[in-house]
């Protein structure tokens, strides 16, 4: 079943229609709604997002509580502000992989109204007005010609919001095809390379080690590698592991006859991509 992104200023009513449209599909539809939202991560939303790598650790969470629960049989509504459009793509991209569809439903409010309806709220559950505005000016709003925020449904406060609508454009549509950049690698495919497995597996744990004396600047030796990697700040496990899965995905598509080179192309890989 597809997910569902809602979208919109801070205090915009999206939790409101996230429930409206929660009890439409389990009423009509009969089918099982999953919510995420800050709320069910217990986030502190004025420390989150004064602090933008705070901010960034949440979308991740969030993102990943959406992809590990995605499947073809419920629905999966993810509840949040998802105001940068580049998160929203990131989305798109796990839903397609899935091969099951997605929509945005955009909460169309303006500045005044949203300060109104947070000063409404209780003192616990308020946005400070600093990080109010803050929130305010960086949204970007989304884009009914961008496949990832298509389709698209622009909803404001005083609207009835169409459910059935939202089950046409969901449940009665076939999925994105798709690609090679959202098709998932099996562990059959992968286990069918031990070089590759080798050349890369190996290299993780020696930085992860390395990082614990060396400096920004510093060059790590990698075994079986000519060249060496250059760590210009502080990398972590998630981020060399992702690293690793998507340089498995580019060598399988493009294929060596010299495993030999793993290593080295490896070291090339993350000297690039982590910059």
């Amino acid at each position: 079943m597809p997910c569902i992104v809602m979208c919109g200023f801070p205090c915009s009513g999206k939790s409101t229609r996230t429930k409206e449209i929660k009890q439409y599909l389990e009423e009509h539809c009969k089918v099982a709604v999953t919510v995420f939202s800050d709320h069910s991560i217990g986030v502190n939303r004025n420390l989150v997002y004064a602090d933008s790598k705070k901010e960034k650790e949440v979308r991740g969470t969030l993102k990943s509580a959406v992809q590990r629960h995605i499947n073809k049989e419920d629905v999966v509504i993810l509840d949040s502000l998802n105001y940068i459009k580049g998160f929203r793509y990131e989305l798109y991209c796990i839903t397609k992989a899935c091969q099951t569809p997605q929509c945005t439903v955009f909460c169309d409010s303006n500045k005044d109204s949203v300060s109104a309806w947070n000063q409404d709220r209780p003192p616990e559950e308020r946005y400070t007005q600093e990080i109010l505005d803050a929130l305010i000016m960086r949204f970007e709003p989304p884009n009914s010609n961008q496949r990832w925020d298509s389709p698209l449904f622009t909803v404001q406060s005083e609207d009835i919001l169409s459910g059935q609508q939202i089950v046409d454009a969901l449940l009665n549509r076939k999925p994105p095809p798709p690609n090679m950049a959202t098709q998932n690698v099996s562990l059959p495919e992968l286990s069918s390379l031990p070089p590759l497995n080798m050349a890369t597996q190996n290299s993780v744990p020696v930085l992860m080690a390395a990082q614990k004396t060396c400096v920004p600047g510093d060059e790590i030796p990698i075994p079986g590698a000519k060249e060496k990697i250059t760590v210009l700040r502080p990398l972590t496990l998630g981020e060399l592991q992702r690293h690793r899965r998507q340089f498995i995905v580019y060598t399988k598509m493009h294929p060596v006859s010299d495993t030999e080179m793993l290593c080295n192309m490896f070291v090339q890989y993350l000297n690039k991509g982590l910059r």
